[in-house]
């Protein structure tokens, strides 16, 4: 049996990596070839092209010419299965009979899996033991034995090695091997291929979690196409393995990884694709998690395709190429690598919630305002016609200034002066703001807590069913009599018709009857919640 091709580092004076059942395909100077590799590649034996489209509202938007390349649709919905198929088809008739193993939890497995079905070959996939069931299924579905071990991914790499030596089983690498990164490789030649004039393309932005997609595209990339392609890494600001290894000149590997893009959520790079990138990368371009759920959105909008965080990654980072570049306008062309499609459904929640916030199309602040009647409708002025998003507000009964925290849509392209302009309204109105758009605590717990409060007097809690029209929150406070004060606010926009409102208002006994006229005539749909328990044991201290 011919041996396994194994990647081994050292700091020191490495020794040529040597690739066994590559030797007609070796360099002379010991890499493999690459450019053969890619077009000689099995990988069409089981799979046809991905298209390429041009997304049109984004190109105007960012006055570039905007294409998307659509891993998302291959069969198991990553172009993880390139590389899988493309190894496990090289594989000799013995190597096929006692079978391959793999460690992942994720799009890797789905393609040896799939690949396995397709060739014959058994297949086992060790996962971590909570490895969410949907993942587990899909594995199954198409064959492969699952084997649930460790309470993480190391320890399931451990077994899986283990596991590899007892029963002899080829190991089918996620990204660190010739053949792995020769069938991903083969996205770049499509590519250069499906792209009208690809000699003006300026630049392909690809996901970057061990290198295997991106260091497979500079191979062709960059010795077939034009000498003025760049070929950019996307990485996340908190699983940036690649961009430390390239500043630092060796492989650096992570204490932690940030799981939200967990298809890229690795903690070293493979060695093959870091001296690949090293030679060919032109760059990597780091987003937050805010920034991909906005190119999800992006995405969504021009396809009606739902991606996983590391699908949309790419677009994430050619749109803060362009932006942070000076670049909106410059009619140039680029490619981003839509690498997956595996979304995990409980994720769309924070999706929606971060992606306005990622395009910078909407401002979050927290603002003091006079404790008094009157000044909820005073903030509110000086926010419109903006459409306010959220409004989350708690009497404080022991003091004269009110807290609020409070979101809005923003109406110009300059984010930072539009919010500046804001901030200085409200300083010369006795109130001050604070853009709190960039905290993470605002953002993924404070926004959705109100503190209790006791003792509000002549307090009645109230559920409405606003219309989301410009205009309707403007209507109810207009509405309301001087006298009586909003002590309670809770509202977030979901993108539905209605929007879901909590309103506590202060009302004296005596203006009852005034109180419902108002009601009345408002026409909002509403339920008095007064004696609701829940808002008695939290909401009342």
């Amino acid at each position: 049996m011919a041996p396994v091709a194994t990647l081994e580092y050292s700091s020191s004076a490495p020794q040529p990596i040597q690739y066994p059942r590559l030797a007609k395909h070796q360099l002379a100077s010991d890499a493999p070839d690459y450019i053969r590799l890619i077009l000689t590649a099995k990988v069409y034996e089981i799979l046809k092209e991905t298209p390429l489209v041009l997304a049109t509202n984004l190109s105007a938007k960012l006055g570039n010419q905007i294409w998307l390349k659509r891993e998302d649709l291959q069969e198991v919905f990553s172009f993880k299965i390139r590389g899988a198929y493309n190894f496990m088809a090289s594989l000799s008739d013995e190597e096929r009979w006692k079978g391959v193993i793999t460690c992942s939890a994720g799009n890797h497995a789905q393609g040896v899996a799939l690949s396995g079905a397709r060739l014959a070959i058994p297949c086992t996939i060790v996962m971590p033991q909570g490895t969410p069931d949907i993942k587990v299924r899909n594995v199954a579905r198409l064959g492969a034995k699952v084997v649930l071990h460790g309470s993480d991914f190391d320890e399931a790499k451990a077994e899986c090695a283990r596991l590899a030596g007892i029963h002899g089983l080829i190991f089918v690498p996620p990204y660190d091997d010739p053949l792995i990164i020769a069938g991903q490789g083969t996205v770049g030649m499509e590519i250069l291929k499906q792209l009208p004039d690809s000699e003006q393309l300026s630049g392909i932005f690809a996901s970057v979690g061990g290198g295997g997609l991106v260091s497979g595209i500079c191979e062709y990339v960059k010795r077939i196409g034009s000498p003025n392609t760049q070929v950019m890494g996307v990485e996340t600001f908190d699983g940036d393995a690649m961009a430390q290894s390239l500043e630092k000149g060796e492989r650096v590997t992570l204490r932690d990884v940030g799981p939200f893009s967990d298809g890229t959520a690795v903690k070293i790079v493979g060695e093959e694709p870091f001296r690949i990138c090293k030679q060919l990368l032109d760059g990597i371009v780091k987003v937050d998690n805010d920034e991909i759920c906005a190119a999800i959105k992006d995405i969504f909008e021009e396809t009606r395709s739902v991606t996983e965080p590391a699908g949309a990654l790419s677009l994430a980072g050619l749109k803060r190429h362009i932006i942070h570049n000076n670049l909106v306008g410059a009619q140039r062309k680029y490619v981003a690598v839509v690498s997956g499609a595996n979304m995990n459904f409980d994720r769309l929640r924070f999706v929606t919630e971060r992606a306005e916030l990622g395009e910078g199309r909407e401002a979050l602040l927290s603002i003091d305002i006079p404790e008094c009647p009157g000044s909820f409708i005073a903030l509110h002025s000086i926010i419109h016609p903006r459409s306010v998003t959220e409004f989350i507000y708690r009497y404080n009964v022991s003091g004269d200034r009110a807290h609020v925290l409070m979101s809005f849509k923003l109406h110009s392209t300059s984010r930072e002066e539009e919010v500046a302009e804001v901030l200085s309204t409200l300083e010369g109105s006795d109130m001050k703001g604070y853009d709190i758009s960039d905290d993470e605590v605002a953002k993924s717990h404070v926004r959705y807590m109100i503190g209790g409060c006791h003792n509000v007097p002549n307090e009645r809690i109230f559920r409405f069913a606003f219309p989301e029209r410009p205009g309707a929150l403007r209507k109810f406070l207009v509405g309301l009599h001087q006298g009586w004060n909003i002590s309670l606010f809770h509202y977030r926009n979901h993108g539905a018709d209605l929007g879901k409102v909590l309103a506590g208002i202060q009302v004296p006994v005596a203006e009852s009857k005034e109180f419902d006229q108002f009601l009345k005539t408002l026409d909002y749909a509403y339920v008095e919640e007064t004696e609701n328990a829940v808002y008695k044991r939290f909401l009342q201290g």
